[in-house]
C-alpha cells in the first residue's frame, strides 16, 4: 500500500514506518521542513493551513501521529495553547484536505489518548464511557471531532484513544528507567490511580491491524486488556529490574515540580478497556505487564 503518516519522526511514527517499509509498503511522510527527499516527503503547515494537496492523491491509507509533546515542559496558557492548537489544526486541515480528493485513501488512523475520559477512579472505561472535563479531555474532544471531514466524505476512520506507551526508546518509560536502576524508584501520590499502558509493539500492530478490519471506525481504545495501578506498576519494574522501590513522590511534590501536568499525566486514574479491538479480533503481543517490562528492558 502507499501510506501517509504524519508525526512520522516521534515514537510511535518511527516504529510504524520501519515496519511497514519492512512489509515492501510506500511510506510518505508529511513534514514541517524543507523536504530532503522528494519521492517520500511532502510539506505541509498546520498553523499557516497550508498542505501540498496534489502529492496526496492515490493513498491507501493514512495514519495521524502529529501534535505537541504534552511531558515536556510547565502547562503554561502558550503550552498548553499548542498542545491544542498542534491537534486540532492539523487534523483539522488533514481531514479537509482527504474529503476534497478525487480519489481518497480508504482510511484515516487518528491518535487521540485516553486523557478523553479524564481522572476517573477505578471505574471501568470502555469506549461507551463519557468523556471527562480537564484540559485534556477537551482537547481529545476537539481532536477527535476534527477528523469529522474525512468520515462525513466517506474515508473510514480510526480515532485511537491511545494510552502510556512503553518502550525504552522514549515516553514515560525510558525516563524511569534510570532512576529506577539506581534504586530510587517508587509509587507516585497514593500509588492507588490506574494507569491503561501498551507496548510499543501493540501500538504498531494495532494500527496496522485497523487498515483491513473494515469494521472498525470512530473511538477505540489503544491499551492492553490489564490496566495496572501505580504501584503495581513501581513494583513490576523494580522487579524486572532487580531493584528495591522503597522511594515515592508525594502528591503535593509532583504538583509542585509540574504543576497542572501532574494531576492530569501522574495523578489522574484512567482503568481503561480496549473492548472494540478485542471485539475485532486483535491479538495483543503483550497483555501483561511483567512480560512486557521485560522484554522490553532487555534492551535498555
Amino acid at each position: 500500500m502507499k501510506i501517509l503518516v504524519t508525526g512520522a519522526s516521534g515514537l510511535v511514527g518511527t516504529a510504524l514506518t520501519e515496519s511497514l517499509s519492512s512489509k515492501g509498503h510506500k511510506v510518505m511522510r508529511l513534514v514541517r521542513s524543507q523536504p530532503v527527499n522528494d519521492s517520500n516527503e511532502i510539506k505541509w503547515n498546520p498553523q499557516a493551513g497550508e498542505i501540498d494537496a496534489g502529492r496526496l492523491e492515490g493513498l491507501d491509507a493514512v495514519v495521524h501521529l502529529a501534535g505537541e509533546n504534552i511531558s515536556e515542559g510547565r502547562w503554561t496558557d502558550e503550552k498548553k495553547r499548542r498542545i491544542r492548537e498542534s491537534r486540532v489544526k492539523g487534523t483539522q486541515l488533514l481531514s479537509e484536505t482527504l474529503a476534497r480528493m478525487e480519489r481518497k485513501p480508504r482510511v484515516l488512523v487518528a491518535a487521540s489518548a485516553i486523557g478523553f475520559y479524564g481522572d476517573r477512579g477505578a471505574e471501568v472505561l470502555t469506549e461507551k464511557s463519557a468523556s471527562g472535563d480537564d484540559f485534556l479531555s477537551e482537547v481529545c474532544r476537539e481532536w477527535e471531532l476534527a477528523t469529522r471531514p474525512a468520515s462525513q466524505s466517506g474515508i473510514r476512520v480510526v480515532n485511537f484513544r491511545i494510552g502510556v506507551i512503553l518502550s525504552d526508546k522514549g515516553g514515560a518509560l525510558a525516563k524511569m528507567i534510570t532512576p529506577f536502576k539506581f534504586g530510587l524508584g517508587g509509587k507516585i501520590g497514593s500509588g492507588e490511580q490506574y494507569m491503561s499502558w501498551v507496548a510499543l509493539e501493540d501500538v504498531v500492530g494495532a494500527i496496522e491491524f485497523a487498515f483491513e478490519s473494515e469494521n472498525l471506525s470512530g473511538p477505540v481504545n489503544l491499551v492492553s486488556p490489564n490496566a495496572v495501578t501505580n504501584l503495581e506498576f513501581t513494583k513490576s519494574l523494580g522487579d524486572a529490574l532487580s531493584r528495591p522501590t522503597f522511594f515515592f513522590v508525594p502528591a503535593f511534590a509532583a504538583r509542585a515540580a509540574f504543576g497542572e501536568m501532574a494531576d492530569a499525566l501522574l495523578l489522574s486514574s484512567a482503568r481503561v478497556e480496549p473492548e472494540r479491538l478485542k471485539e475485532a479480533g486483535y491479538q495483543f503481543k503483550y497483555s501483561e505487564i511483567e512480560k512486557a517490562l521485560r522484554h522490553i528492558l532487555k534492551s535498555a
